[in-house]
């Protein structure tokens, strides 16, 4: 009975040290969760791989197949949905007088938690990214759930703007009009996934569009969207999907502004919300030279902001400014200027 319960304690010590070894990054990630403030704001380091290679060879068509994905490659088999809401936002680049270039954004959306994640996978850049968790069903009040916490895990695939080690950022906006559905025989992506790869592999704006041009996009939420995407060279583009066609506006001198509607010349142009935000932003550049510094940009960040109302149930939910150079992101939770938060991407 001895020899019997000595080789039962050695076999359940070794399965203990397996599931350890075997879901060390996980833990690890999971330990790392932070709660910043009662927003709520939370902060995450990813720790380990979360199979960007694999997702990118195979393909998702859908927020249901990146769910699928997710839940088998990161949940081990717990099931999640993702659902990508109808948001707002205003984008913007610029420089600093010192020659720095910063990306600006305001994320307008109900309220939710929200979550800066920082990535270093082994083959892609480090980034650092502004994260919804109210995506993947994960709200107030039960985020300390072992069970919530563990959906947290699907993180990486659900930013919503970031900037990379390379100085390159990036941010979607909602455009109000039919899902972009192309079918060009290409590997098919969604508008996270979007984000991620650029977070992850592009170095520039050039290769960013690059990436972008290799896959179909499926956009999510029954919706459109355009991106900006910016880089500490002074590039930026705006990119959008016209019936399905990708279109690149591109700027290596002239700062650009995004909101709501769509900028490419065409039977579209001008289609959407967000032309007061876009105007305020232009005027605002066009008074100071094209040139501000961070509490600038987040001042004029605050000037466009969303806030609830009767008519209005978005609000900003946080105002972020990436410096491209120096690598740091400046946040503001809401639109309470006393509480700035600094994170650098080292």
């Amino acid at each position: 009975m001895k020899k019997i319960l000595r080789v039962v304690g050695i076999i359940i010590v070794a399965l203990v040290c397996i599931f350890l070894f075997t879901f060390r990054n996980e833990l690890k990630t999971l330990t790392q969760i932070e709660k910043v403030n009662n927003y709520p704001f939370y902060k995450m380091d990813y720790a380990g791989d979360y199979g960007l290679d694999e997702l990118l060879e195979n393909g998702v068509s859908s927020d249901a197949e990146l769910a699928q994905f997710a839940t088998k490659k990161l949940l081990k088999g717990i099931p999640i949905k993702i659902k990508v809401p109808n948001l707002g936002c205003t984008t913007f680049n610029v420089e600093t007088k010192a020659g720095d270039h910063l990306f600006a954004r305001n994320f307008d959306l109900t309220k939710d938690p929200i979550m800066v994640v920082k990535t270093h996978p082994k083959n892609g850049y480090k980034s650092i990214s502004m994260v919804n968790p109210g995506i993947i069903g994960v709200k107030d009040g039960n985020i300390a759930k072992l069970s919530k916490k563990v959906m947290l895990l699907v993180a990486p695939y659900i930013p919503l703007d970031g900037m990379n080690e390379k100085g390159v950022s990036i941010a979607v906006l909602r455009l109000p009009d039919k899902p972009t559905n192309q079918q060009t025989n290409k590997t098919d992506i969604t508008t996270t996934i979007a984000i991620r790869m650029v977070l992850d592999r592009a170095s520039s704006v050039n290769e960013a569009i690059k990436l972008l041009e290799k896959y179909d996009m499926h956009s999510s939420a029954n919706t459109a969207y355009h991106f900006q995407i910016a880089d500490k060279q002074g590039h930026s583009a705006v990119v959008e999907y016209v019936d399905n066609h990708l279109k690149i506006l591109s700027s290596k001198k002239q700062p650009q502004v995004a909101t709501n509607f769509y900028l490419s010349p065409g039977a579209q142009y001008m289609e959407g919300n967000g032309q007061d935000r876009y105007a305020k932003v232009k005027n605002r550049l066009k008074q100071k030279d094209n040139t501000l510094s961070t509490a600038q940009a987040m001042s004029l960040l605050q000037e466009v902001h969303m806030e609830k109302n009767a008519k209005n149930q978005m609000e900003t939910q946080w105002s972020s400014v990436y410096n491209l150079d120096q690598k740091t992101m400046t946040l503001v939770i809401g639109h309470n200027l006393k509480n700035k938060y600094t994170y650098q991407l080292k």
